[in-house]
């Protein structure tokens, strides 16, 4: 059986393109060709039609090679299922039997009762917890009741010993007991003493960075808006004979460092702001302090241009204008199978006023201009959505 719903799988890959080919135009007709924004575009599709999603990963796995070695879930079948036109996974095998292959309702109730099982499995680590729970207390009623016994009898050992040690004492002249007692107290002493010392010592050394240290605030601000900028940034630390440290910083924040060195040389950069060097003598410099940025006013426009879904025609000529028709375009992926995608200059002024969600996810990684101020560089990337259990 585990072979004919293969085959049935490849089947239902056949009619899956054979739908998203009836309104769109990918790079391929073949849907294991497909890569890069062909992917997204059915996704995309994907979502509007079947209300669901599969990862990139997944159509990697499941769409790349055929005929694959095991089957999806059985959530992910039915998905693909209602994109094709099907109710179900069931029903799309009860429309294709192959000759004298028989399908029963028992096999559609396995499948519910599989969903039901993962449920289930899902549940039991809460089980385990809460028996977990019980055996705890159990185990502490029973030791607070063998303590509370083992306490009477060192009470009652306790007690006898007093009675002892008064009795002895009793028979011990005055003036031995005086001098025990003032050997006694100045060998405390002396040990509280040493004692003070070392933990002195102790926490000088763990906290002499802190002590020593201090606290600098740079904000930073949009040169030609005199606001903070709403960007991400990237701060590289530079230090003699050291590989650089870098910290990234929200938009909108401070970026706080502290150091007990007497110089710092730091690197801001950010792809809407030119990088700029900045060099502070500690000794004199302030402890909060707001630096200006200049910004990269190509970038942002592309940027603007790529998210504007208002009058499409105007937003072509821009980008058509700013972007040199030489130019080199790269869309950097997360997947670990197709990490890099170059693309012409007509092809990415398609992609970015297409109108799709994928679009609120762009973000442009680097530009670079030419010498006669046009955009000869663009690299961008899609940044992944929270991808579903598929």
């Amino acid at each position: 059986m585990t072979d004919l719903n293969i085959l049935h799988f490849e089947q239902l890959k056949s009619e899956i393109q054979a739908q998203y080919l009836k309104d769109h135009h990918p790079s391929h007709d073949e849907i294991s060709k497909w890569k890069g924004i062909d992917i997204i575009y059915f996704q995309e599709d994907l979502r509007k039609k079947a209300k669901g999603n599969i990862s990139e990963k997944s159509f990697y796995t499941y769409f790349k090679t055929s005929p694959v070695t095991k089957l999806p879930r059985i959530d992910m079948l039915n998905l693909l299922s209602v994109y094709a036109g099907y109710n179900s996974w069931f029903e799309f095998k009860k429309n294709h039997l192959f000759a004298n292959e028989i399908i029963s309702e028992a096999e559609e109730l396995s499948e519910t009762d599989e969903n039901e099982l993962e449920k289930e499995l899902s549940e039991l680590p809460e089980t385990a917890e809460k028996f977990q729970s019980k055996q705890e207390k159990a185990f502490l009623t029973e030791n607070k009741t063998i303590l509370t016994e083992e306490k009477a009898v060192l009470q009652n050992s306790i007690t006898d010993n007093q009675r002892n040690n008064d009795l002895s004492a009793n028979s011990i002249p005055t003036e031995k007991i005086d001098k025990k007692e003032r050997r006694t107290f100045t060998k405390e002493y002396i040990l509280f003493a040493i004692t003070g010392i070392l933990a002195a010592i102790v926490g000088l050394l763990f906290f002499k960075d802190s002590i020593f240290s201090k606290e600098f605030t740079y904000s930073f601000i949009d040169a030609d808006r005199n606001s903070r900028i709403n960007a991400e940034l990237e701060v590289k630390i530079l230090k003699e004979n050291e590989s650089p440290i870098l910290f990234k910083v929200m938009p909108n924040e401070p970026f706080i460092y502290t150091t007990k060195s007497k110089k710092l040389v730091m690197e801001v950069s950010s792809p809407y702001y030119k990088t700029d060097s900045i060099v502070r003598n500690l000794e004199t410099a302030p402890q909060k302090e707001n630096i200006e940025l200049k910004p990269n006013d190509y970038a942002i426009m592309l940027f603007y241009y790529s998210k504007s879904i208002t009058d499409l025609k105007k937003k072509r000529e821009s980008l058509n204008y700013l972007i040199s028709n030489d130019a080199l375009i790269y869309q950097v992926y997360d997947s670990t199978e197709y990490g890099v995608e170059t693309m012409d200059k007509q092809r990415y002024i398609s992609f970015v006023t297409l109108p799709t969600t994928s679009l609120e996810n762009l973000e442009v990684i680097e530009t670079k201009t030419d010498s006669h101020g046009k955009i000869n560089m663009v690299k961008f990337r899609i940044k992944k959505e929270n991808e579903s259990n598929l």
